[in-house]
């Protein structure tokens, strides 16, 4: 995400996820059928991190990524981004309640595409559902390999395109339906998980966004699906 959108893009995107900050977990319990927990876990699987790491969560909103690293492989730090600051709230209140497990974790409103860190201050980053949503994909991506040592790693999760085409069509018609309606049975509003909807159906399959990370300057770019495709987990040396 970032911290001051100036395009009516990031400003849409940032009053979508302020408005729904602190039923978010609730809707991706529901709409994954808690599956996302799993894909949270592949995440921190793939990032195992040291003990010394000094982690850059970008857009990550409610912690869910920041945790499950406290949770399965604690670094030295975390820095929790978002620019959204009722995200960045809730956050706070899962670390008050013991989420953090004593990891030292700093909050910053932080813009994507303009990261206010030094070159080579972070040895991973670490991004989930935040591509799709940028204003700028390939800016983001540069940024995130600025901010990294040479060596340190990016880990993305990501909505993904299921390879098998029986398997997509089904999820297709699942985003649909069952998106907007589960949303706002949650929220209230239907109209911003249309949005969310439409985002995952048109970002690009995952070999773009491979090669995308390539381009951006990462080698050894991988990727692993998940769920059959619904998802993927990227990552990526400097």
């Amino acid at each position: 995400m970032g911290a001051a959108p100036q395009d009516a893009h990031g400003r849409r995107v940032r009053s979508i996820f302020s408005g729904l900050a602190t039923r978010y977990d609730l809707f991706n319990a529901l709409s994954s059928f808690g599956i996302y927990r799993r894909w949270l876990a592949q995440v921190a699987r793939t990032c195992a991190c040291a003990a010394d790491d000094r982690v850059l969560d970008v857009a990550g909103g409610t912690g869910d990524v920041a945790f499950e690293l406290c949770r399965v492989c604690p670094p030295a730090s975390i820095e929790l981004t978002d620019f959204t600051p009722e995200m960045l709230d809730v956050a706070r209140e899962r670390e008050r309640a013991g989420a953090a497990r004593g990891v030292a974790i700093a909050y910053a409103e932080a813009d994507a595409h303009d990261l206010p860190y030094a070159d080579g201050a972070f040895t991973l980053v670490t991004c989930a559902y935040g591509l799709r949503n940028f204003s700028h994909r390939a800016r983001a991506m540069a940024e995130a390999h600025r901010v990294l040592v040479p060596g340190g790693r990016y880990v993305v999760l990501e909505f993904a395109t299921p390879p098998n085409v029986v398997w997509r069509a089904l999820y297709r018609a699942y985003l649909t339906v069952a998106i907007p309606l589960i949303g706002g049975l949650v929220s209230g509003d239907r109209s911003g998980f249309t949005y969310l909807r439409d985002s995952i159906k048109r970002f690009p399959p995952q070999e773009r966004i491979a090669q995308e990370l390539r381009d951006a300057g990462f080698s050894h770019v991988s990727y692993r699906n998940l769920t059959g495709g619904i998802v993927a987990v990227y990552d990526a040396v400097k």
